[in-house]
């Protein structure tokens, strides 16, 4: 089945690439290499670049600066049609009055490509619709278009799919189910795959790398589970999930950790974890890492400490119990905790907030209302 679409990714190169709009810069100086046959996610938050990025890469859009190279071959350019790349949007845009199968065959018989039911019926066996073949489009649930939508673009052999929040206009369960088709079809086929979205969840699940943009650059790049676990600024810290974050000068410094002092608190993050190991640092830790305790517990120093504080809300999410605690000259900060059906802790409560130094993680720079 479809072993013809298999292996046939291409890998991405942006060298130098600036965008600008009358007004504003929507890309400055991006560098990026894509691998052939990886899985690569573009996240970042509206109007940071990633959609325009992806535009450009489509050929929809023509840079101010730098080049652009599929398969080592220079496309800055060709023209949209004449290269070698397909986009899946948000809105699948099928022809209502057309079968599945004629709707995935249209662009080869637009094209003349020899046998094009023959190989429309082989991009829809590759996403388990083949089945439903001769109905038409409103006859099919959102998830069964988005399959088609995505046939129709796998039919052509691109080397490169570039996917434009192809998810977004799904309910969550079928969301999570396409996630987990999308990748699987990923790794069948062998297609390199560009994938933009805002949704840091559906990012990370799929994506064998993620890169965050900010602003019209990538302020990190790597595999879903180092940004989470070692996020280097405070936008991938916040964007990426929750993070407390604390400031404070650095007063000490061993060879293996450097420590603040937050209104008495020592807080302290192994230095190979750090961006920064002088002056002021943001020094933060994820939700999840932290524990309660309801009376002061004995730590070693590979604990941070820091408490005691009240309970001032407590939101059960199923999975996890998730307290937001006040402690005196640190401010708010919030614990994750598996939800065992054990928990005692009550509103108003007095607490003390305790994780690992080895989770802690310091920022390259500090949050906007921090002054240096």
């Amino acid at each position: 089945m479809a072993t013809e679409f298999v292996a046939r990714g291409s890998d991405l190169e942006l060298v130098g690439i600036r965008k600008e709009f009358p007004g504003f810069t929507a890309i400055e100086n991006l560098d990026l290499h894509i691998p052939a046959g990886e899985f690569f996610a573009l996240l970042g938050p509206s109007g940071c670049g990633k959609t325009t990025t992806l535009r450009l890469v489509a050929g929809l859009e023509a840079p101010t600066a730098g080049k652009l190279l599929i398969g080592g071959k220079d496309v800055t350019s060709t023209k949209p049609h004449e290269r070698p790349v397909n986009t899946v949007f948000q809105s699948y845009a099928l022809f209502p009055h057309m079968s599945v199968l004629e709707n995935v065959a249209f662009g080869l018989r637009q094209r003349k490509v020899e046998d094009p039911l023959k190989k429309a019926t082989e991009a829809l066996e590759l996403v388990q619709l083949a089945h439903l073949a001769q109905r038409r489009p409103q006859q099919l649930s959102g998830g069964q278009q988005q399959r088609v939508a995505l046939a129709r673009a796998l039919v052509n052999r691109p080397s490169l799919l570039l996917l434009d929040e192809p998810l977004g206009a799904l309910d969550l369960k079928l969301r999570r189910e396409m996630q987990i088709e999308l990748k699987a079809i990923q790794m069948e086929v062998g297609l390199t795959f560009l994938h933009v979205t805002h949704d840091q969840e559906e990012a990370m699940d799929m994506a064998d790398t993620v890169a965050v943009m900010n602003k019209g650059r990538i302020e990190q790049m790597g595999a879903p589970e180092a940004l989470y676990d070692r996020p280097h600024t405070v936008f991938v810290a916040k964007f990426l999930g929750q993070s407390n974050l604390f400031i404070g000068d650095i007063v000490e410094s061993s060879a293996s950790s450097l420590s603040i002092n937050v209104a008495g608190n020592k807080i302290s993050v192994p230095k190979d974890r750090a961006e920064k190991h002088e002056g002021k640092i943001a020094i933060g830790v994820r939700p999840e890492k932290a524990d309660l305790h309801q009376s002061k517990p004995a730590v070693s120093s590979n604990d941070n400490l820091i408490g005691p504080g009240e309970v001032l809300d407590i939101r059960f999410t199923g999975v996890s119990n998730q307290f937001l605690v006040e402690i005196p000259g640190i401010g708010q900060v919030t614990v994750f905790e598996q939800n065992e059906g054990n928990s005692t802790v009550a509103l108003g409560d007095q607490v003390y907030v305790t994780w690992q130094v080895a989770h802690s993680f310091g920022l390259a720079d500090l949050p906007d209302s921090v002054e240096e």
